[in-house]
């Protein structure tokens, strides 16, 4: 639901259209036997192809001396190499799987970015299957890397702490390790990016349409509060964006490194 799609204002005899989950549901652009486009999906490929433009266009001619685009995507790329890649993994370790963070990063960046993006106007990650769908990949590398380093056995003390010295207590924690790192770890991967950006949406929509609503007599004072902190409210979820692309690859680099470490 965005403002201009209500006539509803104060004072007119209506209450307010508060926003909900309907506002998070989209009709389909279109159906090709059975399967349903929406809005949604097309921003999420739209992102794909944001991000494949931008480093094909930084890096597609790179040359010694770097043209603005290509100074933009090395800083960009060197920020999640160094400061998340190499510091969880190392640069030994971490460097083979820097195009996978990278990538990561830029594609839930994007994704949340098209909140504040005229007409767009909605974080694909508010939709819980899609920081599903990238916490699952996420998932499956880091248990597949686990075996191979680490063999069947090993893998198995790894994600269950295993530890003799404990003791009677290393059955109890053997089941709570189990349980937060093959079923709870996934599960707060994906809710954290997701609940951030469902709410973050939401605010944005309720102050959005307060200041529609308000627009209307007296009403008017409050609609220009509204809409200041509406203006407020988009310059801080700028910043959560950001932090929310950070914080999943950062987490991500943390999984892969614990898959790499030696069991202890």
């Amino acid at each position: 639901m965005l403002a201009f799609e209500t006539d509803c204002h104060i004072f007119s005899g209506c209450g307010f259209p508060a926003p909900g989950l309907q506002s998070f549901v989209f009709e389909p652009l279109f159906t090709i036997n059975g399967f349903e486009f929406n809005k949604v999906m097309l921003l999420a490929l739209l992102s794909t192809v944001v991000v494949v433009a931008f480093f094909w266009a930084a890096f597609g001619k790179a040359k010694v001396i770097p043209s603005k685009m290509q100074m933009i995507g090395e800083a960009g790329y060197d920020f999640v190499r160094r400061g998340i890649v190499y510091d969880a993994l190392g640069k030994k370790e971490g460097e083979k799987y820097v195009p996978f963070i990278v990538s990561l990063f830029f594609f839930v960046w994007i994704m949340n970015l098209w909140s504040i993006v005229p007409i767009a106007q909605f974080p694909v990650t508010s939709i819980i299957a899609f920081p599903a769908g990238l916490a699952a990949i996420v998932y499956i590398t880091w248990v597949t890397l686990t075996f191979k380093r680490h063999g069947f056995v090993g893998a198995l003390k790894n994600f269950s702490g295993y530890d003799k010295s404990l003791g009677a207590v290393l059955p109890m924690l053997v089941v709570i390790e189990l349980l937060s790192n093959l079923i709870i770890r996934p599960f707060t991967h994906a809710v954290r990016l997701f609940a951030n950006m469902f709410a973050g949406h939401l605010l944005l929509l309720m102050f959005t349409i307060a200041s529609w609503y308000l627009l209307n007599g007296f009403g008017v004072v409050y609609a220009g509060a509204s809409f200041v902190m509406t203006i407020l409210l988009t310059a801080f979820e700028l910043f959560i964006q950001a932090v929310q692309a950070y914080v999943f690859v950062l987490l991500t680099a943390n999984y892969l490194q614990g898959a790499l470490a030696e069991h202890h």
